[in-house]
């Protein structure tokens, strides 16, 4: 019971990572904060956006856990927060090791279809016209 409830937590803080990230405004914010904290003020120039729209987007993302805020006199400055991101490279990590499972038995398909193209020859496909 406790491992499903672990799993249930889990699997909710991802669907919320999955959500903020979901919207391309929320995704281009995490892509400008990926070079470090930025005020608010900052991020309105870089998206063309009104202020009101990025600050939303920013209440999204920081309820999501995504993003942390200090306070500076006047200005807020947001930062990334790494762990709902590593939490969802982990778990894309997983299906990763899926897909270089299958890559290697294609590339190991297509050596196998030269080879025997190089010992019978080439067959060349009949089209009808």
């Amino acid at each position: 019971m406790t491992r499903i409830y672990v799993l249930g937590i889990f699997a909710s803080a991802m669907l919320e990572t999955f959500r903020a990230l979901a919207e391309p405004n929320r995704l281009q914010i995490i892509e400008l904060l990926l070079n470090g904290p930025r005020p608010v003020g900052d991020m309105v120039d870089q998206l063309g956006l009104r202020q009101p729209q990025v600050s939303k987007h920013l209440r999204v993302l920081s309820e999501a856990g995504l993003v942390d805020v200090r306070v500076d006199a006047q200005r807020r400055i947001y930062a990334l927060r790494p762990a709902p991101l590593q939490e969802l490279e982990a778990w894309v990590e997983k299906y990763r090791r899926i897909w270089e499972g299958n890559f290697q038995r294609l590339d190991a398909l297509l050596d196998e279809m030269k080879s025997s193209e190089k010992k019978h020859g080439r067959k060349k496909l009949h089209t009808k016209r």
